[in-house]
């Protein structure tokens, strides 16, 4: 046995497999709520339209700043020039479709253009199964082309199968992964399901990682779908979706702020119950599913894309010592009870005019498609 897989092993053993009673703690956060269906100190318009379950929205550096490129679910990868879509993708990408999969997250090497490379995640399936892979792609700002192959392997099915990407400040790459509906993966430092993984650019191992010979940056993940960073204390935030049935639990989506090798609990916990040795996140949701896309900060806080509950999350976060936590947090475009405005929502990211973009996801067969489905919401404020 090589000395990483002896060291994983040693590691393994320290966390206790799943199987015991999930332990349940209070939610974080020790208010509620607040509905607002309007939200007239913004302003939202559509910015695109006619796009086919989009996934991931980035927008390019350098010569190209104001140009973005967006996944679309079913494998398009498509340029927006100007502020319109192109029609011919810039890419093409054998997804595997079905469920949660198919092409997912995006992102743009740091140091694009001088390094031209756009990189993507996406649902692989052959004779020997279904996985996960993260590819590169050389990108002239026009056409990209299969360029390597930069994560392989990552645990694929229908469901759970994460798929944000993101480069962190550190300029190295961060991975979302699921767990794929077995819950025990996430605790398991050998596998990289329900982890968050971070890699070079090439996608070779740093050698700072917490876990010698892996890529695993936290663990204990159920779904991971959002990765940020705090644009001045340069933490990092993520997102992923609580129980949906599987012992006996239900909601407890999660909002959380990742440390190096630290566990974040699932499926030996939900909540925040403050066991040593596990991280709480700053948010959770046991009351109503509200499970969540990608997030960014915008203006001072935190925003959150959401599925099922169909509303735009702004979380006002305070940074106390070493700590996060949520001072409010409101519910945009919907009411208790209602459908939200613009349906399902994917993805929140700002553009470089400091405007935040929001993806809808009505057209991935669990919304209620509307017209010029989906859409793009460009969002400012109304002053």
């Amino acid at each position: 046995m090589s000395r990483a897989a002896l060291a994983l092993a040693l590691l393994a053993l320290a966390f206790p497999a799943a199987g015991a009673d999930t332990i349940i703690g209070p939610k974080p956060q020790p208010f509620d709520d607040v509905m607002r269906m309007d939200v007239p100190e913004v302003r939202v318009t559509t910015w695109v339209d006619r796009l086919e379950a989009p996934w991931s929205l980035v927008f390019l550096p350098g010569n190209n700043a104001g140009n973005a490129v967006v996944s679309e679910r079913v494998g398009r990868i498509r340029l927006i020039e100007n502020g319109k879509l192109v029609a011919e993708p810039v890419a093409r990408i054998d997804a595997a479709q079905g469920g949660e999969g198919g092409l997912m997250g995006l992102a743009i090497h740091p140091r694009f253009p001088s390094e031209p490379y756009l990189y993507a995640m996406h649902t692989h399936r052959d004779d020997k199964g279904t996985i996960n892979r993260v590819v590169r792609l050389s990108f002239d700002g026009r056409t990209a082309r299969h360029d390597r192959i930069v994560v392989d392997h990552l645990p694929g099915a229908n469901f759970h199968n994460g798929g944000r990407i993101a480069f962190g400040p550190d300029g190295h790459l961060y991975v979302g992964t699921g767990e794929i509906f077995r819950n025990e993966l996430a605790q398991n430092l050998g596998s990289h399901g329900g982890k968050i993984l971070r890699v070079a650019a090439d996608g070779a191992i740093p050698q700072d990682n917490p876990f010698p010979g892996s890529p695993v940056w936290s663990l204990g993940h159920r779904n991971v779908q959002g990765l940020t960073w705090h644009p001045e204390t340069r933490d990092m935030f993520s997102s992923e979706h609580g129980p949906s049935g599987e012992l006996s639990l239900r909601a407890w989506d999660e909002v959380n702020v990742i440390r190096r090798g630290a566990n974040y609990g699932w499926p030996l916990q939900v909540g925040a119950p403050g066991r040593s040795g596990f991280v709480d996140p700053i948010a959770a949701f046991p009351d109503v599913a509200t499970p969540p896309g990608g997030l960014v900060f915008w203006r001072g806080d935190l925003y959150v894309a959401t599925l099922r509950s169909e509303t735009l999350l702004r979380i006002k976060v305070e940074h106390q010592g070493n700590n996060w936590r949520a001072r409010s947090i409101e519910r945009w475009f919907a009411e208790a009870g209602q459908r939200g405005r613009y349906g399902r929502l994917r993805d929140a990211v700002t553009g470089p005019d400091g405007a935040l973009y929001v993806l809808t996801s009505n057209r991935d067969g669990r919304g209620r498609v509307r017209e010029g489905d989906d859409r793009i919401l460009r969002i400012t404020a109304a002053n």
